[in-house]
């Protein structure tokens, strides 16, 4: 280790140089962030003089099946023990949350004797929905401090990583799941064949298996989104490679949603090998999308690298003429993206008087790496930003909503991605 600018970089060798798929040799880069601490580690004022670990922030892409992937340098134990994100406070996904539920009641049948188990179950933002109908559920949250106010909320929750270990206790213990969620948790996860053979396992012969996943790889490219590639995301998928590694397993997708929240995911709906009829016609338009795209080429993630340069400069731009015309501005938000975004331009607090957040759990705080301190929301009234810079721009459209009162003043919105916008 060497202490640069008080802060601990440290120059780690990559675990993972195979894929985590198929073990091919890891050697095409598919986009180098250089050195960035972990995005949710929030550092405590009176800790920000005490040294900062910096990690590689370096993926690559795997050019027989085409994972994209990241090398593991902290334990997920670690990462996710005390984890900062409580999705409760986004009122949009909750409002989202609930209408997904009431569809999959709908369209798989679901009632009372059936059990549904939802993977990476944050605080039971989701299965609260299932519950409010009788239906019985149990969730599985590793981190210990999100997964307690799912429990206070009668949510009852394992604080357990899911694999095919505990996928085998589950069954042991007489649990027949006819419904498995697994939402925005399979980037999380490093152990990534184990996690999908678990669900192979859990699952019932007629069951069904939604997984949702953002960071999905056409408009993560199209949209030059790299602020999606952080520590805790190890994987990222377009629909052509997440089929492959489901059939090895004996999982089939009979259905695909494209969705437009976190910029861009996929929700799969999944059986096993055997159980479906049909595929739907959604599924066949858009393996043909991405084959005509070129996401089994490797010339289209060669030059993803050059995007987040030009990306890069486009953002410094932005904020070099905002101080030079003596702007006030604030953030809001918190997210991980955003901390990529901020320590990846080297936008720090020379630019950013400070960032706000609904989460109490943030406020109080500083962003890592940059120092940014976090605050309540109410911070805008008092400082009155000429810009204030939307961090988590997937939900756009709900804070420029809350936020609408900056206008009073001359205050403008600003996105950076796709591309800096001011409005």
């Amino acid at each position: 280790m060497i202490l640069k600018n008080k802060f601990i970089c440290t120059q780690l060798k990559i675990k993972l140089m195979d894929c985590r798929f198929c073990q091919n040799k890891l050697e095409l880069i598919f986009a180098n962030l250089g050195m960035s601490p972990l995005a949710n580690s929030y550092v405590n004022p009176d800790e920000s003089n005490t040294g900062e670990v910096f990690f590689p922030l370096k993926t690559f892409v795997c050019e027989k099946c085409f994972l994209v992937q990241l090398g593991e340098f902290k334990s997920p134990k670690e990462i996710f023990k005390n984890y900062a994100y409580f999705s409760s406070f986004s009122t949009s996904w909750v409002k989202h949350s609930e209408q997904y539920v009431n569809s999959l009641i709908r369209k798989f049948k679901i009632n009372k004797k059936n059990l549904v188990i939802e993977i990476a179950s944050n605080d039971g933002y989701l299965l609260q929905f299932f519950k409010k109908k009788n239906i019985p559920v149990l969730g599985i949250e590793p981190a210990e401090n999100v997964a307690k106010n799912a429990i206070k909320k009668g949510i009852p929750t394992i604080t357990e990583f899911f694999g095919s270990k505990l996928a085998r206790e589950l069954i042991k213990s007489g649990k027949k799941v006819d419904c498995i969620i697994a939402n925005n948790v399979l980037p999380h996860t490093p152990e990534l064949t184990d996690f999908i053979k678990g669900l192979e396992i859990l699952i019932n012969q007629n069951g069904v298996i939604i997984i949702q996943f953002s960071a999905y790889l056409v408009p993560l490219i199209k949209n030059t989104q790299f602020d999606h590639i952080y520590h805790e995301h190890f994987s990222y998928f377009s629909l052509t490679t997440i089929k492959k590694i489901l059939e090895k397993f004996k999982l089939e997708i009979f259905d695909v949603e494209e969705l437009d929240v976190h910029g861009g995911s996929l929700r799969l709906f999944i059986k096993k090998m055997g159980q479906t009829k049909n595929t739907s016609n959604n599924l066949k338009k858009l393996l043909k999308e991405e084959k005509e795209f070129g996401i089994a080429k490797k010339e289209k993630y060669q030059n993803f690298q050059n995007q987040i340069l030009e990306k890069k400069i486009s953002i410094w731009k932005f904020f070099s003429k905002a101080k030079k015309e003596n702007k006030k501005i604030a953030c809001y938000g918190a997210p991980a993206k955003g901390n990529t975004m901020l320590n990846y331009c080297q936008i720090g607090k020379d630019f950013i008087n400070f960032t706000v957040d609904k989460n109490p759990a943030k406020q109080g705080k500083l962003l890592p790496g940059t120092h940014i301190p976090i605050f309540n929301p109410k911070k805008i009234h008092e400082f009155k930003p000429d810009y204030l810079v939307i961090l988590p721009w997937n939900l756009k459209e709900e804070i420029v909503e809350e936020m609408r009162f900056i206008r009073k003043w001359g205050g403008k919105f600003v996105v950076l991605t796709p591309k800096v916008k001011i409005f």
